[in-house]
């Protein structure tokens, strides 16, 4: 293991290592499938960099609040890696990019986003 690996983590550690049945964004496409899902459900999108503190306490806060699993569909997005995807989100929701966030899609448009530690699982159930 790389010695940046051992310092900052790996997106597959946070998504293998957590509780929560994250659906990994990896392709531009999966936004077109974000907005379909989002017609039957609310679909919340995390984004997170692996090598920020801030944003991995966020995750871990995220994680240990949310409790909504049958209810929303949850996407993790690994900014480092695809940012391409991010800057799509950015355009496509109307929200400005920022690192840690959250957004939550309902009926194709983001009707909730946050960042930092305004990310609070708990708030997502007034969007139900």
């Amino acid at each position: 293991m790389s010695l940046f690996k051992n310092i900052f983590g790996s997106s597959d550690e946070e998504t293998t290592n957590s509780k929560l049945d994250w659906k990994p964004l990896t392709d531009l496409g999966q936004l077109d499938e974000i907005v379909d899902l989002s017609n039957e459900k609310p679909v919340a999108i995390f984004k997170h960099s692996t090598r920020c503190s801030i944003s991995r306490m966020a995750l871990k806060q995220f994680e240990n609040e949310f409790d909504l699993q049958d209810k929303i569909a949850i996407y993790f997005l690994d900014l480092l890696n695809y940012r391409e995807i991010s800057n799509e989100i950015a355009n496509r929701f109307n929200v400005m990019h920022q690192s840690p966030q959250i957004l939550l899609i309902k009926n194709g448009k983001a009707i909730y986003h946050d960042s930092h530690s305004d990310i609070e699982a708990a708030i997502l159930k007034n969007y139900l």
